[in-house]
């Protein structure tokens, strides 16, 4: 957050189309809390497998250049890419894996990347130089010029930040002493020492290689936004819900297992046709005045903005309600200047609002800048669009729809753009021209070849179903009865008066679903509330007892403050497991028995049963998954979600949310959780477990180092110490969704996705690391994005057939959809135990909740 005491401003360089509307703020207290809930949505939220990305503050980079650290390259809130895992060598150190890694299980699929090789000649070697300058010279532009003056011994490919110098070549000597004379007649010595000669695979080629792409896009009239490229010259519109879209890519440079690739994937970025200040206009009419700056604030802060002269993004740290345009900056040549003055001058722009706040971004220090003296932006809400989509907006069935026709490609038209890329690239001078003097050509993309590995039997309480397909199975075993389930005898439904019918009609509908599943519901204990925010909470605390297997509660409307306490107290204060439905969603006369069918099997998981199960060869296995997120009041602190298999088939589990007092996306508390979890499956299986298999999920760039620090040994650490007689075989996988690889399959019928359950653990994996890609996923829009799953530690020395089996196996046990999922069921499990306690709860659940799916 800005510092108030800050007293230069930095004018934001942005330019755009005047608002319609001036809004006078007038009488609006300036007095906010800090601790608020961004873009909080009411209701039950969509299942997804999606999990979030880890959030980086702000870094700055340093590789080794010999006898120092120098910083050859500054990173913002969003890394393109923390090369601290490039130098670790994981494979090497388990032996059943140490020669081949690969499985043979399954029929073989041809497959087409979105990996491009780079081509590099086979002793291709990158030169690194440090650079010093007698006298010492202050200025970046100096120091360049002096240096590429002697461009007939340092040659054409050459890259130079003010201290290094990489060159494609080598000097003739390892210390080159240079002379230069500057426009004043200075004479400047220049010193060049060779510090090392870098292999293309290592950190720092890979960072060159990025930032060598970097000026690539720039020819192609591509702008960097966050980690991605976009063309703002071509923009999609859709002017039916004042959308633009950037269309432009993701890139990442790889090391694989046979040669360098680039690896490309179609993104989009979506813009808003409205100003910040068009929002607060439209807020400040609808709503009472006393709540205007609280509504903004929670609206804005932490949103990303776009001005559009220099098609730069900020994010939206502060809103300064007491700076205005009129007011008056200090710039660098020491003279004062209104904001309304600067933008005239400098750009040509007319303020349309005199009394508009300004919005607050705080920027990254500059190379060689105390990290204690804060920079901030000043932003004009006129000039500054929004990015992305709003709450309100992702809830919009038709703009959501008409947004996706855009943004998901099928695999033929995510190719013809791929190919547009790559064919720009070689057809452009410029970008071309850049590549070849460093040795580089851009290669086709490569083909490979895949295993779809056998489908999976869905194991019922009257047998064992081949479903036709593993995307969804509810047709298949519509005719059977799921595996078990506890009576529901003693419940409580609440509803509104106005929702009597449909509260009569659903427990109808129930007991008829039930009854073809064969989970018995008998008639709950009714109660009818007001329609006021607080009815529902008043009803629970006089009619919620310990007896009590379920409560059911149909809300009247979408509001997250209803939900939230509901949630609460039969979380925190009496521990029950509870429903909560909308009631528009049971007003569907033509789905309930649908949507009655989909709420049975939620209850049957809430009340300690089993749906369905799949063979799980292994004995004595436990399975685990762990999940880490953010709690979206305190972003001070850190939720983990850690659910733990309980029996043999895998079909129950143990289910723990711990909250830690710091926003690393690390968990300190796993000795705890797995006290819980040994404990549990001691008490139901009269036994310990002999494998532990762990999916970590929740992983970003540059953090397994960190894993393999703190959160293995924490594992290790625990059976040392609580149980030293016991040593299970232990396996700890990180699920990384978001991964930027994909894969289309070619058949006569052209580029399609590939098969569900196609493993790529060759050619498109990294060779010092036991990895594979795996497609759990069906999609029935656009192009499926595998999963990928890297093992970084593994004591039970199972195949990689084996493994990869399994892993395909536990895609099949989340309980919240009839068929496969992007990562394995514990992985969805502990998301969506988190995002509970992180958005609704804010606290730990109790314990007696812990045998129970209640978060489902």
């Amino acid at each position: 957050m800005t510092e108030r005491t800050q007293k230069r401003k930095f004018p934001d360089d942005g330019r755009s189309s005047a608002a319609n509307s001036p809004t006078r703020f007038r009488s609006l207290n300036p007095d906010r809390d800090r601790q608020r809930c961004l873009g909080d949505e009411a209701g039950t939220s969509r299942d997804s497998s999606n999990g979030s990305s880890s959030q980086a503050s702000s870094t700055v980079y340093k590789l080794s250049a010999g006898e120092g650290q120098h910083v050859i390259a500054e990173r913002g809130r969003r890394p393109v890419r923390n090369l601290q895992d490039l130098g670790l060598a994981i494979r090497q150190t388990m032996a059943h894996v140490k020669d081949k890694k690969t499985g043979t299980s399954g029929d073989p699929v041809k497959l087409l990347t979105n990996l491009f090789g780079l081509g590099l000649p086979s002793q291709w070697h990158l030169y690194q130089y440090h650079v010093d300058f007698n006298p010492a010279l202050a200025s970046m532009r100096l120091k360049s010029a002096l240096l590429y003056s002697h461009g007939d011994i340092l040659g054409t490919a050459r890259a130079f930040d003010g201290a290094i110098l990489f060159l494609s070549r080598k000097l003739q000597n390892k210390v080159t002493e240079l002379t230069s004379t500057t426009k004043n007649g200075e004479v400047v010595k220049i010193t060049v020492t060779m510090t090392s000669t870098l292999m293309p695979g290592s950190p720092v080629c890979i960072q060159f290689f990025h930032v060598l792409f970097k000026k690539v896009f720039k020819f192609l009239n591509m702008y960097q936004v966050g980690r991605n490229y976009f063309c703002p010259s071509n923009p999609v519109e859709i002017p039916q819900h004042k959308l633009s879209l950037w269309p432009g890519f993701s890139v990442a440079v790889t090391p694989l297992e046979r040669q360098i690739t680039l690896s490309a994937d179609v993104s989009h970025k979506v813009l808003r046709n409205e100003t910040v200040l068009d929002s607060m206009n439209e807020m400040y009419y609808r709503m009472p005045k006393e709540r205007f700056t609280d509504a903004c604030e929670k609206e804005f802060l932490g949103m990303v903005v776009l001005t559009r002269y220099n098609n730069k993004t900020y994010r939206v740290d502060d809103i300064d309600w007491s700076t205005k345009p009129t007011d008056k900056f200090l710039k660098k040549d020491g003279s004062h200047i209104s904001y309304v003055e600067y933008y005239k001058q400098q750009y040509n722009l007319e303020l349309t609002d005199l009394s508009q706040p300004m919005l607050v971004s705080s920027l990254k220090a500059k190379k060689n800048e105390a990290c204690d003296s804060p920079r901030v932006v000043h932003l004009l809400p006129e000039l500054s669009y929004l990015t992305g989509l709003s709450s309100r907006a992702l809830t919009d069935f038709r703009l959501m729809k008409d947004l996706s026709l855009e943004t998901q490609l099928n695999p033929e038209r995510r190719q013809k753009r791929l190919q547009t890329l790559a064919e720009n690239i070689q057809e452009s001078r410029e970008a071309s021209a850049e590549l070849a003097k460093w040795g580089l050509r851009l290669e086709n993309q490569l083909s490979i070849t895949g295993r779809v590995i056998p489908p999976e039997k869905i194991c019922l309480r009257d047998g064992i179903c081949q479903p036709a397909s593993a995307a969804d199975w509810s047709r298949d075993t519509r005719s059977g009865r799921i595996i078990h389930a506890k009576p529901l005898s003693s419940w409580l439904l609440l509803f509104s008066h106005r929702n009597g019918d449909v509260a009569e009609q659903l427990v109808q509908c129930l007991m008829k679903v039930g009854d073809g599943m064969g989970f018995s519901i008998d008639n709950p204990k009714i109660v009818q509330v007001e329609d006021g925010p607080v009815s529902f909470l008043r009803a629970l605390q006089r009619n919620v007892n310990p007896d009590l297997q379920l409560v059911f509660c149909i809300l009247p409307s979408q509001s997250k403050d209803n939900y939230d306490s509901i949630k609460k107290y039969l979380s925190l204060e009496q521990p029950v497991p509870s429903q909560c439905v909308q009631s528009r969603t049971l007003n569907r006369q033509n789905m309930l028995m649908s949507v009655a069918t989909k709420i049975a099997m939620q209850i049957v998981c809430k009340t300690g049963g089993e749906l369905w199960a799949v063979e799980i060869p292994l004995k004595s296995l436990m399975v685990i998954g762990i999940d880490v997120n953010k709690d979206a009041i305190n972003k001070s602190q850190s939720v983990v979600g850690f659910v733990a298999s309980t029996n043999s088939t895998l079909t129950r589990w143990f289910s723990q949310c711990m909250i830690q007092k710091t926003s690393t996306d690390f968990a300190d508390c796993l000795k705890v959780c797995m006290k819980g979890a040994i404990e549990k499956w001691q008490k139901s299986n009269n036994a310990l477990p002999g494998r532990i298999i762990v999916y970590r999920d929740g992983v970003g760039d540059g953090q397994l180092q960190m894993l393999l620090d703190y959160e293995i040994p924490q594992f290790l650490g625990f059976f040392k110490e609580s149980r030293p007689a016991y040593s299970p075989k232990i396996t700890v996988v990180v699920v990384r969704k978001r991964c930027t690889a994909r894969f289309f399959s070619e058949s006569h019928r052209g580029l399609q996705n590939p098969p569900l359950g196609t493993v790529v653990d060759s050619e498109a994996t990294r060779p010092e690391w036991y990895d594979f890609f795996l497609i759990s996923q069906n999609a029935r829009q656009g192009t499926v994005n595998p999963t990928y799953y890297n093992v970084l530690y593994d004591t039970n020395g199972l195949r990689p057939d084996h493994l990869q089996r399994l892993t395909y196996k536990m895609c099949h046990l989340y309980y919240n959809w009839p068929g496969v999922i992007r990562v394995p069921a514990p992985c969805q499990y502990a998301h969506k135990l988190t995002f509970l306690v992180g958005q609704s709860i804010h606290r730990e659940p109790r314990i007696e909740l812990s045998d129970t799916l209640f978060y489902l």
